[in-house]
């Protein structure tokens, strides 16, 4: 049930963000933008937040989140729409859809990987450190003491 809560908030955000950058700026339908956020919002749920987000940080994520939405959004308003130029609204998009993804990860750190931060931070926070002795030269005979003088 988390798991559906959490990506009905996805998608309403998702929707109501695209709804107004495509829809309310550059004249997308409402059925078009819908479309996007649906696929977007299930790809990115799938393969950003139950995968990637559990084996990075959130900043990499939200940037995974930012390629993943600008070539979904640029691919299907290239193929579903009338407009021309999508590169920029695309962008635009995208780069408020990633906004919208940092703040997400974070509720979803709180409320559905809450079990996790136990192993988080011991698995993110790995000390390595090397080990030092005074020997730092092998001993072997040397050509310059007293011995090889006689």
């Amino acid at each position: 049930m988390e798991h559906v809560k959490a990506f009905f908030i996805k998608f309403t955000a998702c929707f109501a963000l695209l709804a107004i950058i495509l829809g309310g700026i550059y004249g997308i339908t409402l059925g078009d933008v819908f479309v996007i956020s649906l696929v977007l919002s299930i790809i990115g749920y799938a393969a950003g937040d139950l995968f990637m987000l559990r084996r990075a940080s959130n900043t990499t994520a939200s940037l995974a989140d930012f390629g993943l939405a600008f070539v979904l959004i640029w691919a299907m308003l290239a193929n579903m729409t009338p407009v021309d130029d999508v590169l920029i609204p695309s962008l635009i998009a995208a780069a408020g859809v990633a906004v919208f993804e940092y703040f997400y990860h974070k509720y979803l750190y709180r409320n559905l990987f809450h079990q996790r931060d136990n192993t988080k931070s011991a698995q993110g926070n790995l000390q390595y450190q090397t080990e030092a002795a005074e020997e730092m030269t092998p001993v072997k005979p040397d050509i310059r003491n007293d011995e090889g003088d006689k």
